[in-house]
């Protein structure tokens, strides 16, 4: 579980929100609340009393230039985990994470370069995973955009946004 400090950067997919209804249908727990449709490019980021300026620019610099399209179109499921590849951005991530080489993606629990994606449910059961898996493929493809970068970092309240990140320069 993450800490109150840790920082994102993330690519919002308010598209792909009726995956994360979908499965919230099947079981709430296994959907974060307060938490939208998104893929991160690099998680954790930067502790949040670190986020300045300077490394916002830093990251400016990195990003490529210009809308990324985006198809949502399989579903991975691994135990109780259910999600939805993003290729697309994974020159975007590759980008983010050679700009800040000392943050290891998910801590290195899935390797130096984790394929992005959208996660639709975590911790699902194996009969839930299952439904909440064949439920998403029913709803793909989800074809969309991401004109914005966004930097979030955890708080008491919850996830709050620090920056958004233009990539259309």
């Amino acid at each position: 579980m993450a800490r109150t400090g840790t920082t994102a950067v993330l690519a919002l997919l308010p598209d792909a929100e009726p995956l994360l209804r979908l499965a919230a249908e099947v079981d709430r727990a296994v959907v974060r609340p307060g938490v939208p449709a998104h893929a991160a490019l690099l998680y954790p980021w930067l502790p949040a009393d670190e986020v300045r300026e300077s490394e916002l620019h830093r990251l400016r610099v990195s990003l490529p230039v210009g809308p990324v399209p985006v198809r949502l179109a399989a579903v991975e499921r691994t135990g109780g985990f259910v999600g939805v590849p993003v290729p697309e951005l994974g020159r975007a991530a590759d980008a983010v994470r050679t700009a800040f080489p000392a943050q290891v993606p998910y801590g290195g629990r899935f390797g130096p370069r984790p394929p992005v994606h959208v996660t639709v449910a975590l911790d699902a059961a194996p009969q839930a995973a299952a439904d909440i898996a064949r439920r998403t493929a029913a709803a793909l493809p989800i074809i969309t955009e991401v004109n914005t970068l966004h930097v979030v970092g955890l708080t008491h309240t919850g996830w709050q946004g620090l920056a958004e990140l233009s990539l259309g320069r």
